[in-house]
């Protein structure tokens, strides 16, 4: 698909053939304070879960993609949006990039592939990210697209015995 391809990434649906670089990233502690996860998952459920991949997003109101760089076709990150409303047209995005491939500005462009999907294809009107204030990255790859800070979840997160504030962005389609 054209509008998922970038001048270095392409975007693309989950494999049968992803299972070991989903499972060496769901299962990398150093991601779950951003996932939200507590405790590894088996490639059982992994492969469970890819086996579901097929679902349309209206029906499974998410979507995962793989981030893959284009001249080696290797697996560098995911991309996904979430509580996916068509009701509301909006969703949540989320992103992940491989520790071995970040700043390199892949993720700006998959971030930026993704807002062109999802304004063009799915025709959503608003797009939100959720951001602890100490993850400086990602409020620059957001900020950088034009997301704006509309609000402030205190104490939201509570990770390694600290809370941390959530920051809520949004991108409006106008």
């Amino acid at each position: 698909m054209h509008t998922l391809t970038g001048t270095h990434i392409k975007l693309r649906a989950l494999e049968p053939e992803d299972l070991a670089f989903l499972f060496q990233i769901e299962n990398n502690e150093s991601f779950w304070e951003v996932s939200h996860t507590q405790a590894p998952f088996s490639k059982f459920l992994l492969k469970k879960y890819l086996e579901n991949a097929h679902l349309d997003i209206y029906e499974a109101k998410q979507l995962r993609l793989v981030i893959d760089e284009k001249t080696t076709s290797k697996s560098i990150g995911m991309i996904d949006l979430f509580d996916f409303n068509p009701q509301h047209k909006r969703a949540g995005i989320g992103i992940l990039i491989h520790p071995d491939s970040q700043q390199k500005g892949f993720a700006s462009e998959a971030l930026q592939l993704l807002i062109n999907y999802c304004f063009t294809h799915l025709h959503l009107h608003q797009l939100y990210a959720n951001i602890t204030h100490d993850n400086t990255n990602s409020l620059y790859l957001f900020k950088k697209q034009n997301f704006e800070l509309i609000g402030v979840k205190k104490d939201w997160t509570f990770h390694n015995g600290t809370y941390k504030n959530e920051l809520l962005f949004q991108l409006i389609n106008e």
